[in-house]
């Protein structure tokens, strides 16, 4: 009696000393989190950190997703789930400072009209007319408005960047500052001969509604101040003072997108003589005096030829012919870690460079987008009088490697202008000889900002519409986006994905796909070898005049089906056999995870009472 009022004393004992565990934890050291998980996916990178760190006024969050909706759809709501426990690290971090709501829009609910007032995205999700919530809307004390109008699972390494963005837009005012410096006519102007109004560009032109877009002569020498970002459009004959300060801008924390290239067609300045061609080196533009001490370098007079990425144009006299320098780029080309690039489905180039990499450099490059590895160089002038596009077949040396288009700059980088100039306006003690965080985005094209390459400009009842066709105007705007942020957020980027697929489902899946297709093909050999045979027969009977079937005939068909049942059976045993493959592995995993554990720390339990058992035994 005495031994049991022991055990239930102890289990007694056991249960409340859990509670007051439980109490004390929720009380004291709720905010302790321990990610075990592979990527971190619950901790907030060190970027994300800063920006909630730098929160001057309260913030609030709704995050908005339809549970009713969504009730069906298990791996939405596990995402959905991902995304609230990421969005609580948030608020957890921010110290009072971020306010998050969860809201369920129920159908005709005002929840609904909230959502639906926010901008936010509905998906039908049934024939009913069933609508899903899955978005973020955060406002702040001044009653701005940022909005993600839908949380894409393709899209979930780019959670946290998307969620820190849109904290940070909603703790700055006012558009980012970016200064363009542009040696081609990308704004409307007028012609001075025809008094004719020449568009602008559509990329350039599409900034203005997102950015503050101040535009710098090329001749000028110095930077305006309050830049958050800068844009390199064909930076031709830049003065000394200009590459200089260009240079300390990003010693001293500033962001550079720049677009260089060997063979600009659209620079073309007016000629006396209008026999003379353009020379191709007065074309051309790099960033070497500054990108080539960090190990990245526009290769001279080369442009890009890739046969495998080539487009089709028309030539001289009308018929299609493949255009090896204009190139069309799909997702295999872009990088798909980098949000500038990822999400973009084709991008459009014209007479590219090639940036050649120096790897011996401390600079991390990373590049951005890759030709095909059926590309090699070709001289630039052999464009100048050029008639055929399909003349530069023969010129084109396949070297078998895939050269970068486009390529990201960044951590540690000293300054590409060691010495100071005898200049009095200049203070050598202010400059700065390095940077810790270099942000610096090279491409080796103009012309992929142009409209020929990407967009079609209609008039329509004297308003211009704009329809795309490819995504470089995206592409501009992702990086525009991307830089012009804080260093920060663009430290954030991509993360690793929460969701893992059943790989060893996966390739049972593709083991009996394979026995499936094996058979399928044995089967289609045997129809027609018979098939053969039968119209061998056939043909044979027709020139005898005879309509009956003939032994051998009879016998063919009588073989066939005989075949088509056996392997009929045979794939019917493959896929049973695959589904059992698959019932047993998921009954060993229910078993690992549910009965496995818990009897081994039984038997755990079990072996350590035997010894104490024993040790106090002995003690007696």
């Amino acid at each position: 009696m005495k031994n049991y009022l022991n055990s239930v004393s102890s289990v007694v004992f056991i249960l409340v000393g859990f509670l007051v565990f439980s109490v004390f934890n929720n009380t004291f050291f709720h905010q302790v989190r321990l990610d075990l998980t592979e990527n971190k996916l619950f901790t907030l990178t060190q970027g994300s950190g800063e920006i909630v760190a730098a929160l001057d006024e309260p913030i609030h969050l709704y995050f908005f997703f339809s549970e009713k909706a969504s009730a069906d759809l298990t791996s939405l709501r596990t995402y959905a789930d991902r995304v609230a426990s990421l969005l609580e690290e948030y608020a957890l971090l921010s110290n009072g400072k971020i306010k998050l709501s969860r809201v369920n829009p129920e159908p005709f609910s005002e929840q609904e009209d909230q959502a639906a007032a926010f901008g936010l995205q509905a998906i039908p999700v049934s024939a009913g007319g069933d609508e899903l919530y899955f978005g973020l809307a955060g406002t702040n004390a001044l009653d701005q408005v940022e909005i993600i109008r839908f949380f894409q699972p393709d899209k979930e390494e780019f959670l946290e960047y998307e969620v820190s963005k849109l904290i940070q837009g909603l703790n700055t005012t006012g558009k980012p500052k970016v200064g363009l410096i542009s040696s081609l006519p990308v704004r409307s102007r007028v012609d001075p001969n025809t008094f004719q109004t020449t568009p602008g560009w559509v990329s350039i032109s599409q900034l203005d509604s997102f950015f503050e877009v101040i535009e710098i002569e090329p001749t000028a020498d110095t930077l305006q101040e309050g830049l958050d970002m800068l844009i390199l459009l064909h930076p031709k004959n830049l003065s000394e003072t200009m590459q200089r300060g260009i240079d300390q801008y990003l010693m001293n924390g500033g962001k550079l997108l720049a677009f260089v290239d060997p063979l600009s067609e659209l620079d073309r300045p007016a000629q006396t003589n209008p026999m003379m061609p353009v020379l191709p080196q007065g074309q051309g533009s790099d960033l070497n005096w500054l990108t080539a001490a960090w190990g990245v370098s526009l290769r001279a007079s080369a442009v890009l030829g890739d046969s495998q990425n080539a487009l089709t144009v028309s030539s001289a006299n009308g018929t299609p012919v493949r255009h090896l320098a204009i190139l069309g780029l799909g997702p295999d080309a872009l990088r798909t870690d980098d949000v500038i690039t990822s999400g973009l489905e084709s991008l459009n180039f014209s007479t590219a460079g090639i940036l050649d990499i120096d790897d011996a450099k401390d600079v991390i490059v990373t590049p951005l987008i890759l030709s095909s590895e059926y590309s090699g160089p070709l001289d630039t002038v052999q464009f100048q009088f050029l008639r055929d596009p399909a003349d530069l077949q023969k010129s084109l040396k396949i070297t078998g490697e895939a050269y970068p288009l486009a390529v990201r700059l960044s951590g540690p980088a000293r300054s590409a202008f060691s010495v100071a100039p005898d200049d009095a306006q200049t203070d050598a003690k202010s400059s700065s000889n390095q940077t810790d965080d270099l942000n610096l985005i090279l491409v080796a094209d103009t012309d992929v900002l142009s409209d020929r390459l990407w967009v079609q400009v209609q008039n329509f009842f004297g308003q211009e519409i704009a329809s795309p066709w490819a995504d470089n105007g995206d592409f501009l705007v992702n990086a525009v986006d991307n830089l012009g942020g804080s260093t920060a957020l663009i430290s954030v980027r991509s993360r690793g994905r929460f969701t893992r697929p059943f790989e060893a489902v996966q390739d049972l899946r593709r083991q009996a796909e394979a026995k499936y297709l094996e058979s399928a093909e044995a089967l289609q050999l045997r129809l027609t070898e018979t098939e053969r045979k039968l119209s061998e027969l056939q043909s044979s009977k027709v020139q005898d005049m005879s309509l009956n079937l003939s032994p051998e005939e009879e016998s063919a068909l009588l073989q066939f089906q005989e075949e088509k049942l056996v392997i009929r059976k045979q794939l019917r045993d493959v896929r049973h056999q695959l589904d059992k493959d698959i019932e047993q592995l998921g009954s060993t995993l229910k078993f690992v995870n549910i009965a496995l554990v818990p009897i081994l720390l039984t038997l755990l339990l079990l072996a350590i009472n035997v010894l104490r058992g024993r040790k106090e035994e002995v003690i007696s």
